[in-house]
């Protein structure tokens, strides 16, 4: 049986029907900035690869966004919006890492890049098997556009001092092999969704903000990357934070079950 024979007279008329041009129209901008990382990377521009990928990680950010604004979502923009990630924060990172610095490594290097592609698509995977099911509040895993913004930051940094590729080399190998396990960990970062972050706040969270925005118009390049390992490392550390309690919350549950369990028998 074809694949045409199995669609259903009601999916048939929603494809007629066509699709939301906008929200799509924004996930294919982040398609094409990964796309054109890749021919900059191809061609040597590491340092206009690594822009692009800041530029697609932008256009990812608002596709979304946008579709829950406008009431547009659909099962197609999501299939999409995840199709595109997969270019835009697997393949181009990888290409512009193993370009850049991870080739003098012969096999070691190609394999390090091959491991970020397929952790950034298992990584994906899981978020769309998992999207209700988990709190909206954090990721699960170190998200796919966080990942290859820090590849993107590391590579500008790297020119922003004129540092050499092989400069901290094995630093930069282990970075990919770190970003490679966060992507499929179950360590959990912000998501940034929380309604309490636009609400009423005190006026220093202002103050703040106000001078964290002075600090990176001065040294863009050296805060996005602090900024960005900063959140990479909040992961880890959040795990080890809370690791007392939830240690003490299994033994409850434990516990719990095993009085459960009793009562039963008796």
């Amino acid at each position: 049986m074809s694949d045409e024979s199995a669609i259903t007279p009601e999916k048939k008329e929603n494809i007629k029907r066509g699709i939301y041009i906008l929200p799509n129209l924004i996930t294919a901008s982040s398609l094409f900035a990964g796309f054109y990382s890749m021919v900059a990377s191809l061609n040597g521009n590491y340092s206009t690869a690594a822009i692009w990928i800041f530029i697609s990680a932008i256009c990812d950010g608002l596709d979304g966004k946008v579709a829950r604004l406008t009431g547009t979502t659909s099962k197609f923009g999501i299939e999409f919006d995840s199709l595109a990630d997969l270019v835009a924060f697997g393949v181009t990172p990888a290409l512009l890492m193993y370009s850049w610095a991870l080739r003098p490594f012969g096999r070691l290097g190609w394999v390090a890049a091959f491991l970020f592609l397929i952790c950034a698509a298992l990584r994906l995977a899981r978020f769309n098997v998992q999207v209700d099911t988990v709190e909206s509040k954090r990721f699960v895993g170190l998200p796919t556009p966080a990942a290859a913004c820090m590849v993107a930051s590391t590579v500008l940094l790297f020119f922003h001092f004129n540092w050499p590729s092989s400069y901290k080399k094995l630093a930069i190998l282990g970075l990919i092999y770190l970003l490679a396990f966060l992507m499929v960990s179950n360590f959990r970062f912000n998501s940034f969704k929380d309604p309490a972050l636009i609400k009423r706040q005190p006026f220093g969270f202002l103050l703040f903000g106000v001078v964290l925005l002075i600090v990176v118009a001065a040294e863009p390049v050296v805060m996005t990357f602090t900024v960005l390992l900063l959140y990479i490392l909040s992961g880890p550390v959040d795990y080890v934070i809370t690791w007392p309690r939830r240690r003490r919350l299994e033994k409850a549950v434990h516990k719990g079950r095993e009085a459960h369990s009793r009562d039963g028998e008796a």
